[in-house]
């Protein structure tokens, strides 16, 4: 038996965004937003889950939303990748979406309450080793809150790290279906016994997918591991040019610092002239730095 990936944006809309899947949305909620209590007995998923042949940037996250009975929106997203101004994004979303409730003229007593939840597969919060994290406005030195109506929930599944033997409470069976779905051979026994969970397993079985739906599977599957190379890359990239220019500065630290205690003060014009030279030239005023016994001799080798 194999699962497929909740962590791919097709897979995560048809278990948790489908028209089939109140009962796991609602499971999935009361564990990770309410602390497992059954608050949520109803909700309807305002974005069904349909197939679609073309992806792209926003694909990167993932996205559900549902309104719950008692009148909160929540939204749902999986962030895979960590993109530039991502922080940003999830304010913009929840702030959208509180706004986006009033009509012109409708009154602002209107507003019901909007809970962004979002699941990111890389550490976001060094200072915390919370995996779930959760912000309300709040006045900034007493600490207590202002505001109930937008709530802003991340959980960082990286930092979950349980085994399958080690799984107490129902919200870390369903951190750990999250994460390591794709890793099962079989439905743990714990799971099959939790109603929502194993409806999610069985959705998440890949002999349940037709072939178009499987062939979807892997074009997403294959378009998220090339984000996450051209990202890896990018990084290393940076890191090597970082240390490329750290060991440049480091030669032109150390050859103004020979230069001035063999000729004493050089001066600024001529100072400024040996940071734009080239690596070559560096290297080659390095070689030489023990053959320079004037400012003249300096000036003649920088020119």
């Amino acid at each position: 038996m194999r699962f497929i990936n909740p962590k791919t944006d097709y897979a995560f809309k048809k278990i948790f965004g489908s028209t089939q899947s109140k009962d796991i949305l609602i499971s999935f909620l009361n564990a990770i937003l309410y602390q497992e209590k059954e608050t949520i007995v109803d909700l309807e998923i305002l974005n069904p889950y349909s197939p679609g042949e073309s992806f792209g940037l926003k694909d990167s996250y993932l996205d559900v939303k549902a309104k719950l009975d008692n009148n909160t929106t929540v939204l749902i997203e999986m962030q895979v990748l960590n993109k530039y101004a991502f922080d940003k994004r999830v304010m913009y979303n929840a702030a959208k979406s509180y706004a986006n409730q009033l009509d012109s003229g409708d009154r602002y007593f209107l507003l019901e309450p909007v809970i962004a939840l979002t699941i990111i597969d890389f550490i976001l919060f060094d200072n915390s080793p919370a995996i779930i994290n959760s912000f309300l406005f709040q006045e900034e030195t007493l600490k207590f809150v202002y505001s109930h109506e937008i709530k802003l929930v991340f959980v960082e599944l990286p930092k979950f790290n349980k085994t399958l033997n080690e799984l107490e409470h129902l919200s870390d069976k369903w951190l750990f279906f999250l994460k390591n779905a794709p890793k099962l051979k079989e439905k743990p026994e714990d799971m099959q016994t939790i109603p929502a969970l194993n409806h999610a397993l069985e959705i998440a079985n890949y002999a349940t997918l037709n072939r178009d739906e499987l062939e979807e599977m892997r074009k997403r599957t294959i378009w998220l591991t090339d984000q996450e190379g051209a990202s890896l890359y990018a990084r290393e990239k940076g890191l090597e040019e970082g240390l490329q220019q750290g060991l440049q500065q480091g030669k032109i630290e150390l050859i103004l610092t020979l230069l001035t205690q063999k000729l004493g003060e050089i001066p600024l014009e001529t100072r400024q002239k040996i940071p734009n030279l080239s690596i070559k030239k560096i290297d080659e005023l390095t070689g030489a730095i023990f053959t320079i016994n004037t400012l003249e001799d300096l000036e003649n080798m920088l020119s």
